[in-house]
């Protein structure tokens, strides 16, 4: 297996011809590029984005070193002598048809279409740019740290120099993850896009669980996140299913055993599933609107 260095390595050269071109610079826009200049993937001359508001554009630019434009095509056509450039949209989904319309004839055949717009599906995306030369992921918010878990797939006419280009600036945000076709798409939307908000959701319950027996709020919350971030650590170590896990912290009429008992009264297991499968259908929801 190849370590975290030989990774960067890796990435380093397979984007070293690239330029970027983000169209839309948000948060998660910002978290990319951090992490890219961060690891030393791309240099700030190579790295186009664009954005209205005249004081983010000022930010971004005086933070990162990035060249940042208001007009999208024009921070398109900026990165025009690049003989690879990765076009990544970062928009609001409500305006992404608007603001592919207004870049399409920026598009080149050879550009690789990266996109990370929730709910828009290739097909919307490759009949407004007139291209099948795309990508669509899904992050999800720990990649603001480099810390996330990004699905991704793309279209057949993506080939593997594509495929290694995606993979190496997706590993900017952390891990990311191959699926087969775009379905699964909606489904890391409702799993582990959308997947933060529930365990922020559990976090929070139990912290309030904690200051209801006693516990200060601070103590509370930082006993909360350890025990998460040290049952997620040791998960990961283990080759044990999570069942199994549990049942090694589970004595007969011990504390565990009491706790579970009701945490399944009460249908955690169910909830669970049905805020998925919510979340899920809000994503399909979503895609079909946009088409």
């Amino acid at each position: 297996m190849t370590n975290n260095h030989e990774t960067i390595k890796a990435a380093r050269r397979r984007l070293e011809n690239s330029d970027l071109v983000f169209i839309g610079c948000g948060v998660m826009a910002e978290s990319m590029i951090a992490g890219l200049l961060a690891k030393e993937l791309v240099p700030a001359q190579r790295i186009f984005a664009s954005h209205p508001r005249k004081a983010r554009r000022d930010e971004l630019s005086n933070r990162y070193g990035i060249r940042i434009f208001e007009d999208n095509l024009e921070a398109v056509s900026a990165a025009g002598e690049s003989a690879s450039r990765v076009v990544v949209l970062c928009v609001k989904p409500q305006r992404a048809a608007g603001v592919m319309k207004g870049i399409a004839e920026g598009i080149r055949e050879s550009d690789l279409v990266l996109s990370i717009v929730a709910g828009c599906r290739i097909e919307t995306i490759s009949r407004i740019l007139g291209t099948s030369n795309i990508v669509r992921t899904m992050p999800n918010t720990p990649a603001q740290i480099g810390h996330g878990i990004t699905a991704w797939t793309c279209t057949a006419d993506v080939e593997d120099d594509g495929r290694e280009t995606v993979s190496a600036i997706l590993s900017a945000l952390g891990r990311e993850m191959y699926v087969e076709n775009e379905h699964m798409i909606d489904m890391a939307t409702s799993l582990s896009a959308t997947g933060p908000t529930y365990i922020f959701l559990v976090m929070e319950a139990l912290t309030d669980a904690g200051v209801h027996l006693g516990f200060s709020r601070d103590v509370s919350k930082d006993l909360v996140q350890e025990t998460m971030l040290g049952a997620v650590l040791f998960a990961m170590e283990s080759d044990k299913h999570p069942a199994e896990l549990r049942n090694m912290v589970t004595s007969p009429g011990g504390t565990s055993a009491d706790a579970i008992y009701q945490m399944e009264k009460g249908g955690l297991r169910t909830v669970l599933s049905k805020a998925v499968f919510a979340a899920y259908q809000r994503a399909v929801a979503l895609g079909e609107k946009e088409s």
